[in-house]
């Protein structure tokens, strides 16, 4: 049994990433029917929080149906992380996750984010003074090191459950690789082998299917997978895994049916979330994975990207279902 201090996780867990733009409540909750078992908030600004900031405090909204969840907070400044922390703690998730990961240079030149895997002894320092700023788990999420010269997390992780992290999550990528290339998991194996390391260790980047999370999991021995960019539009891929992994089975991809059903389940639960006019724009990022392999999609897909009212999309959702629903999905 896999758990986060005391929180029981199954076997082997699959995590939903932290994505901005993407992890926000109308998408975990399709991730979490589909089997996730633990979901991940965007990150969050520690000085949008501290500052009360409307978006930032938006994000912290979690529901019961979505649990466990872990709140993921990003900065460089300790009196700021720490005073964000103690907020994340009164909005009552199961885990405090902070964010070491995010290549993104806005982020990664104020030294937050993966930017602060430049400097070790701050790392640890911050995520020490964390630890003691509340009585939430916590865990961290990060990336092999800043480039290819400064690939230390064997040494980072140890450093960090040393000072009270209880789990971590490694992208098998550095900084400088940002998503490119094949994403190496050698180094995730090196820190699960580790015989000073007790907590568990989630491995994250590429995994796309049943085969290849069970290849992974025998190969290089992690505790748990996180899966962030194969979800996106594709929740199903949470129960794809789990199937695969129980009975070396693929399953059918999603029917056009299951496809347009979620489709408009997320774009109802945006609405309602945001607002309707923040729900429908920030809604069009995701028609493209939704609908992606249906052969003349384009036209359609337009229209939804271009269309304001929230009757008309349900309209042209509802042919996409009626257009497609001899259309064949390939495995």
């Amino acid at each position: 049994m896999v758990k986060i201090g005391n929180i029981e996780l199954g076997e082997f867990p699959l995590l939903l990433a932290p994505m901005e733009d993407v992890s926000d409540p109308p998408f975990r909750a399709l991730c979490k029917q589909q089997g996730c078992d633990m979901l991940y908030t965007e990150f969050i600004s520690s000085e949008g929080l501290i500052r009360d900031a409307r978006k930032s405090v938006q994000k912290l909204d979690i529901y019961e149906e979505e649990r466990p969840v872990g709140i993921q907070i990003f900065g460089s400044n300790l009196t700021s992380m720490q005073r964000s922390a103690e907020i994340v703690e009164e909005a009552q998730p199961e885990v405090l996750d902070i964010n070491y990961g995010c290549p993104v240079k806005k982020v990664t030149c104020k030294m937050a984010g993966a930017g602060i895997l430049q400097d070790i002894p701050r790392m640890v320092e911050l995520t020490a003074a964390i630890v003691k700023a509340t009585n939430l788990p916590v865990t961290v999420k990060t990336r092999l090191g800043w480039n290819e010269e400064t690939k230390y997390i064997v040494e980072v992780a140890e450093r960090l459950q040393d000072v009270g992290i209880k789990a971590i999550s490694i992208h098998g990528r550095t900084r400088k690789q940002m998503y490119k290339g094949e994403a190496d998991w050698t180094l995730i194996a090196e820190v699960k082998n580790n015989p000073r390391m007790h907590i568990p260790v989630f491995g994250n980047g590429d995994i796309n299917s049943g085969p290849k999370a069970l290849e992974y999991k025998n190969r290089y021995g992690v505790d748990g997978i996180m899966i962030g960019r194969a979800s996106i539009g594709h929740p199903w891929i949470f129960r794809e895994v789990k199937h695969y992994l129980k009975t070396r089975e693929i399953l059918p991809p999603p029917t056009i049916e299951e496809r347009v059903s979620a489709c408009k389940e997320h774009l109802l639960k945006s609405v309602e979330w945001k607002g309707e006019r923040l729900g429908i724009l920030e809604m069009r990022r995701h028609y493209t994975n939704y609908f992606r392999g249906l052969p003349n999609i384009k036209p359609i897909r337009l229209k939804l990207v271009t269309t304001d009212e929230l009757d008309d999309i349900l309209e042209i959702l509802q042919e996409i279902d009626l257009q497609y629903s001899n259309f064949v999905v390939e495995v």
